[in-house]
């Protein structure tokens, strides 16, 4: 699909946006998603398009921005990489990769209904474009996980590919990479949402022949060239579901790693996405409490030829007292998961499941948390984000930073989350 000659919009979104490999201690440095978005609010504001930008008079209307961090100075160098840019296009071009701007007639409407302003600017991409838009089953799941759970990875993805379902994943050792190869060796298509290293996989021996036969194709929203980033992997899990009609969690551990994270941010902030999670007495208890928080079960074997109905018949259906009462906010969550019921709420829809309740609310609210500190932010600032006291949530941050997890800075005081201790529960 990619030729030398992008459309003016995408070329000036990549010039904005792109690193084109370049050392990130180099100025200027690419603008990040929200200041992109910060722009692209402006240009809107001004009737323009990310093209004009790319004409000589724009320059001249860029001195009209006064955000210190989007300078007018900053943007200019950015557009002034022209040389940088033809260089990686025709470098993209012989990898036989493809990129979309967000401004592109392809771009997937499914990441900007869902996401708005979290879409990401650019997609690069590797293999058949039409899979891009198809929808499917997103299924994903620990890197370290049991040979049940293979198995049963297994079987879902065999079941789609005859069922002509799609499936959606990350690429990661375990559940996602199971997922991926188990329905593209039964002849099925899938969708790998990467987040590192897409020129590598592109020609990774595993998927050159699927990508071939225009049954596989991969995507990422980070320079192809890029390596392994905790920030990336994060960033990268809600498009793993905003490109789904459902999604299966296979296995979950409590309170860490990015299948919890990933999971829990989907069902705070996008409720039109339904979450459903493999149940049974054997399952992680990470499985069991993204349920309360409103994971829905997913439909139980055999799936026979009716796996799309099964789906959208338990996404409908309305959820039980116990589970439509468990709140996303970290104080609410806090407060459900304190409440003593009575006797005639101990009632378990599921009889085939054991119910999980955390001894540790702490480690409950933590992903909620921790999404929230990507950036510096002071105490006052989040606990009025996540709607919770501010004096709860500081004893949270505390113990957050005694394990660890989130660095707490001086001058102003702030809190922010630390990327190398996390880095290790996404391997």
């Amino acid at each position: 699909m990619l030729n030398h000659v992008l459309p003016p919009d995408t070329q000036a979104i990549l010039l904005l946006c792109a690193s084109f490999g370049q050392n990130r201690q180099l100025e200027p440095q690419p603008l990040t998603l929200s200041e992109y978005n910060f722009l692209a609010d402006w240009l809107r504001e001004n009737q323009m398009r990310p093209a004009d930008l790319l004409e000589t008079t724009a320059k001249q209307q860029l001195q009209e921005i006064t955000d210190s961090k989007v300078s007018p100075n900053r943007l200019v160098a950015l557009l002034e990489r022209g040389a940088m840019l033809s260089l990686a296009v025709e470098k993209w071009t012989n990898q036989g990769l493809w990129v979309l701007g967000r401004s592109d007639t392809n771009y997937p409407k499914r990441l900007k209904q869902r996401l708005r302003h979290l879409a990401p600017a650019i997609l690069y991409g590797v293999g058949n474009i039409e899979l891009i838009s198809t929808g499917g089953l997103a299924i994903v799941g620990s890197r370290d996980v049991d040979e049940e759970g293979l198995g049963y990875t297994q079987r879902v993805a065999q079941t789609c590919a005859a069922q002509e379902i799609q499936v959606i994943s990350g690429g990661a050792r375990g559940v996602d990479q199971a997922a991926m190869l188990g329905v593209l060796d039964a002849g099925g298509t899938a969708l790998g949402v990467l987040a590192d290293s897409l020129s590598k996989a592109a020609v990774n021996s595993k998927y050159r022949s699927n990508i071939r036969e225009g049954r596989l194709l991969l995507v990422s929203s980070y320079d192809p060239d890029a390596g392994f980033n905790t920030g990336n992997a994060m960033g990268r899990n809600k498009y793993i579901y905003a490109f789904a009609d459902y999604a299966l969690v296979v296995s979950s551990s409590v309170g860490k790693g990015g299948t919890w994270a990933g999971a829990a941010e989907v069902l705070q902030r996008f409720k039109d996405i339904p979450v459903f999670v493999r149940m049974h007495p054997n399952v992680l208890e990470g499985n069991q409490q993204l349920y309360n928080l409103g994971a829905k079960s997913f439909p139980v074997e055999p799936w026979n030829d009716s796996l799309r109905e099964l789906l959208a018949t338990a996404a409908s259906c309305v959820e039980s007292v116990q589970t439509a009462e468990i709140k996303t906010t970290p104080q609410e969550t806090a407060e459900t998961l304190t409440h003593e019921p009575s006797e005639s709420e101990i009632v378990n829809p599921h009889p085939q499941e054991v119910l999980y309740s955390p001894k540790d609310i702490y480690e409950a609210v933590l992903p909620f948390i921790l999404n929230h500190l990507q950036q510096p932010i002071d105490a006052k600032s989040l606990a009025k984000s996540l709607n919770v006291r501010q004096s709860q949530l500081e004893d949270w941050l505390n113990r957050a930073v005694v394990e660890g997890k989130v660095r707490k800075t001086n001058k102003p005081v702030a809190y922010v989350i630390n990327n190398s201790a996390t880095q290790l529960s996404l391997l």
